[in-house]
């Protein structure tokens, strides 16, 4: 299959590579609204260069994969699915509450082919955990814990346009407790700390913060999240069940020192998301390509999308207001 892919940043360079060596695509056509990156990455990895991402559009493509900066993302979309073209967009699918609802809004009954990038999906330990769930083994689960602490914050100029940490970084959490449970989020109680630098101060943004996430059916969920974790890159998850507990991303780069006395020594840790992630990344792109084949339905839709962008402004609201916050809050702006 012909694949584009609208945007060569960071991570739409590491799809490109991903995406020239899946099997089922024969083809790579990648375009950026910097012409010269363009060309980088198309020599790069062998990919035909488009002049724009409506030429790409027009170049005969069966799948779109969306990579380019959160602004275009609504727009993009929408040009792929009048199009008739099915469309990866990583996350999130709008930069603002009300554009994400306007969109699904836009795209009812004509999105069964828009896939969204939340890579925890296929991260095999976390397909595990959520198969626990399912087959009861875990008994009633009561509790769910997901942490994501990155290495290094990001560039000043990113943050400021990031949408705050809940939006940019514990999205990925707050996803994680729906799809693992299976449940919806009720409410959202969300604290956090700036640590003083005029960095997160300036913006309204957190350096440290947690939510506490009470499910529909009263089960409770904990996200952790930090900008800047010394020791590397940590992602995990916990469900604790009536009848037995289970954890995913306690392998061999998981950065944490034990301090019991006969702890094992502690392999290299993961130092990025690109590293802890890459085989989650390789096998949401390739789920991607059963989506535009028609042999699966997508696996994290823009209802999944727009449901953990409310958690996220729920929570984003919660630490400015200093009180729980309700989704139906979030909902009622619809």
């Amino acid at each position: 299959m012909r694949i584009g892919l609208a945007g060569l940043g960071r991570i739409g360079a590491f799809h490109a590579r991903t995406l020239t060596d899946l099997a089922a695509v024969d083809s790579l056509v990648v375009a950026d609204a910097v012409p010269e990156v363009t060309d980088r990455v198309s020599r790069s990895v062998g990919a035909e260069p488009a002049p724009s991402p409506d030429a790409l559009l027009r170049s005969g493509i069966d799948g779109l994969v969306v990579a380019a900066a959160t602004g275009a993302h609504p727009t993009l979309v929408r040009a792929a699915v009048d199009a008739g073209v099915p469309v990866f967009c990583e996350k999130p699918v709008a930069g603002t509450v009300d554009e994400a609802l306007r969109l699904r809004a836009e795209l009812a009954g004509r999105d069964a082919r828009v896939q969204v990038g939340f890579p925890r999906r296929f991260d095999a330990a976390f397909v595990a955990a959520r198969a626990a769930v399912e087959s009861g083994e875990l008994g009633r689960v009561h509790t769910v814990r997901s942490t994501t602490l990155d290495p290094a914050p990001p560039p000043a100029a990113y943050l400021a346009v990031s949408g705050g940490i809940f939006h940019d970084c514990a999205i990925h959490d707050f996803d994680a407790v729906r799809w693992v449970t299976g449940r919806d989020v009720a409410e959202v109680y969300a604290t956090g700390d700036d640590g003083g630098d005029p960095v997160y101060t300036s913006i309204g943004d957190a350096h440290t913060v947690s939510s506490i996430l009470t499910l529909d059916d009263g089960a409770l969920g904990v996200a952790s999240n930090a900008r800047c974790n010394a020791r590397g890159h940590d992602v995990r998850l916990e469900v604790h069940g009536t009848a037995d507990s289970v954890a995913a991303g306690h392998d061999g780069g998981l950065p944490l020192r034990r301090t019991e006395p006969d702890a094992p020594a502690p392999g290299m840790p993961h130092t990025f998301f690109m590293d802890r992630l890459a085989d989650a990344f390789r096998a949401e792109l390739a789920a991607f390509t059963e989506v535009v084949a028609g042999t699966r339905p997508s696996p994290c839709t823009v209802a999944d999308a727009v449901a953990a962008t409310l958690i996220a402004e729920a929570a984003t609201r919660s630490r400015r207001e200093h009180r729980p916050v309700r989704i139906d809050e979030v909902k009622n702006r619809e």
